[in-house]
C-alpha cells in the first residue's frame, strides 16, 4: 500500500485550476506530476485550462488512465476542459457538482482576478490554496489583495515565499506560507548511457554527420524576458575563443521557435551575428517533444544556459540537473535556489528583508554544477496591472566566459559536477522531484484541512488602499 493511501470515499477532494494536465505547458507540467503523486491521498477534479480548447464543455472522467500510471485501483481524476481559467458562473456549477473541500490554483495572479472577487462566497464554504510565484522584486504589494484572498500560499521558490511575507505583512500570520518548489520526474529525467541506441539515434537526427563534441542547450519560448537573441551573442563570443577545430565541434541548440511575435526572428539575429560561417552550428529544433524525447535532447547536450532578465524558476534548468548537465543561468529569481548559493553562515541562501536577493552578488559561493552569470545592471519595468518589476540585465560576455569554463574542464569533469547537480536536485534538502513535491503538497492541504475555519462573516479586502504603499525590503543592499 502507498504511503499516506487513503481510501476513495475518505479523501478530500480538490479543484485544480490551471493548464489542462494532459498538455504540455510548465505549469500542466507540474500540475500533472502533483496529481498523479498525491492521487492516492487526495480525490482531483479540473477545470483544464488551455487556449481554444477542443474539448470546451465536457466533463471527462481519466480516472483509469490515472490508475495506469500510478498502481492503484481508486484513484479519482476528473477534467472540465475550458477555453480560458474559468469564470463564476462555471466554478458554481462545479461547486454544485462536484462538492470539492478546497480550490488549488496555478499560474499569474491576474488569471484569478475574478475567482479574487468571489473569494468571500468561496472560503464561507472551502479553503483556496495557490501554488504561487513571483519573477522578481521590488515585492509587488500591487499583489496584496490576492495573497489574501488565500488561505493557504505555497512559494514556488525562496524569493516567493519572501516575496508573500513581505507583502501580507502581519496578515502573513492568518496563512500558512511554505516553500514548494517545483519537482519532476527523476526515473524520466535520467543520465543516459552514451552507448544507447535510441541516444545515438536521437543524437544522429540533431546533429547529422557533424562531429560534436560540446553543446549548449537553450530550451525556452521565444519571448524578450528569455533573451534569446543574447543567449546566440554569447554562444558566438564563446565560439570565437577557440580555433576553427576546435569551434566546428561545438554546438548551440536552441529548443524554441524560430520566429514569435513576443520575441524576435532568431534567424534573423543568427544571420546577423554568424553570417554563413560554418564554425559556429547554431541548430534550431522547434519541434514539441514527448518527456521522453526531452531527456534524450538533455542528454545529446553538455550544458542548460538560461539568460532570462526576470525568471520565477526556471524549469528547464531544473530537467538539465537531473539528466546530470551543468546550468548557466543569469542569477535572478528562482533560478537562484537551482544554483544553491550559501550564505555567510555556509547554508542555502534564503532570502530576507535584508538581502532580498543574490542578484547583487552579496555571496558567491554556489554548488559545483552551476556557473552563475550576475546581472550588470537593474533597471525597473512595469505595465499598469504590474506597475514595476525589476529587470535584471546580465552581459552576454560574461555568459560566454562562463560557457567557455564549463567548455574548458572537459567531458569528464562536467560529467562529475552535473552528477553532483543530479545528486542534490533529487536530495532531501533541495527535492526537486515529484515524488518530494507531492510530499509538500499533501503536508500543506493536510495542514489546511485541519485548521481551517470558514469565513463566517463578510469581510472587506481593499484593492485600493486609503495609505500609500512603499517597499518593505530594502532596494540597495
Amino acid at each position: 500500500m502507498k504511503k499516506g493511501y487513503i481510501p476513495k470515499d475518505q479523501r478530500k477532494k480538490i479543484l485544480l485550476m490551471c493548464d489542462d494536465i494532459r498538455t504540455h505547458s510548465g505549469i500542466a507540467t507540474v500540475a500533472k506530476e502533483i496529481v498523479i503523486h498525491t492521487c492516492h491521498h487526495f480525490n482531483w477534479v479540473q477545470i483544464g485550462a488551455a487556449i481554444q480548447h477542443p474539448e470546451a464543455g465536457q466533463r471527462l472522467d481519466i480516472s483509469a488512465d490515472t490508475q495506469k500510471i500510478v498502481g492503484i485501483e481508486d484513484a479519482s481524476v476528473k477534467i472540465y476542459p475550458s477555453s480560458g481559467y474559468g469564470n463564476p458562473t462555471m466554478v458554481r456549477q462545479i461547486m454544485q457538482e462536484e462538492k470539492p473541500d478546497a480550490i488549488f490554483i496555478i499560474t499569474d495572479p491576474r488569471y484569478w482576478v475574478w475567482l479574487f472577487q468571489i473569494e468571500n462566497e468561496i472560503r464561507r464554504n472551502i479553503p483556496i490554496a495557490y501554488l504561487n510565484i513571483w519573477d522578481d522584486y521590488p515585492a509587488p504589494r500591487y499583489n496584496e489583495a490576492f495573497y489574501e484572498s488565500c488561505d493557504l500560499l505555497m512559494g514556488i521558490s525562496k524569493q516567493t515565499v519572501n516575496i508573500n511575507k513581505l507583502v501580507l505583512g502581519e496578515k502573513a500570520k492568518n496563512k500558512i506560507i511554505s516553500y514548494v518548489p517545483h519537482g519532476l520526474n527523476h526515473e524520466i529525467f535520467k543520465p543516459l548511457d552514451k552507448t544507447d541506441i535510441e541516444l545515438q539515434t536521437f543524437k544522429k537526427s540533431l546533429y547529422g554527420d557533424k562531429e560534436i563534441e560540446f553543446a549548449v542547450l537553450f530550451n525556452s519560448r521565444n519571448i524578450r524576458r528569455k533573451q534569446a537573441p543574447d543567449t546566440i551573442w554569447a554562444y558566438k563570443q564563446f565560439v570565437d575563443k577557440l580555433d576553427t577545430k576546435q569551434a566546428k565541434k561545438c554546438a548551440l541548440v536552441l529548443h524554441t521557435q524560430q520566429v514569435d511575435p513576443n520575441g524576435t526572428d532568431l534567424l534573423k539575429v543568427v544571420e546577423m551575428l554568424c553570417g554563413d560561417d560554418e564554425k559556429y552550428n547554431v541548430i534550431f529544433t522547434p519541434k514539441k517533444y514527448s518527456t521522453e524525447e526531452m531527456n534524450l535532447l538533455y542528454n545529446s547536450t553538455d550544458v542548460q544556459i538560461l539568460l532570462t532578465s526576470n525568471e520565477g524558476w526556471g524549469l528547464s534548468l531544473t530537467e538539465a540537473m537531473l539528466v546530470g548537465n551543468p546550468i548557466v543561468a543569469n542569477v535572478t529569481g528562482g533560478m537562484q535556489d537551482q544554483m544553491r548559493f550559501e550564505d555567510k553562515k555556509g547554508k542555502w541562501f534564503t532570502p530576507s528583508r535584508e538581502l532580498p536577493s543574490n542578484h547583487t552578488k552579496k555571496l558567491t559561493k554556489c554548488g559545483e554544477w552551476a556557473f552563475p552569470v550576475f546581472p550588470v545592471s537593474r533597471s525597473i519595468q512595469g505595465s499598469p496591472p504590474t506597475p514595476y518589476i525589476f529587470d535584471d540585465r546580465c552581459d552576454p560576455s560574461d555568459a560566454a566566459n562562463q560557457l567557455y569554463q564549463v567548455w574548458g574542464m572537459g567531458e569528464e569533469a562536467r560529467r562529475a559536477k552535473g552528477k553532483i547537480g543530479r545528486e542534490w536536485a533529487i536530495g532531501e534538502e533541495a527535492g526537486f522531484t515529484s515524488k518530494k513535491q507531492a510530499e509538500r503538497v499533501i503536508e500543506n492541504f493536510d495542514l489546511l484541512f485541519d485548521t481551517w475555519k470558514p469565513q463566517t462573516q463578510q469581510h472587506v479586502i481593499k484593492i485600493t488602499p486609503l495609505k500609500k504603499k512603499v517597499t518593505q525590503h530594502k532596494l540597495i543592499y
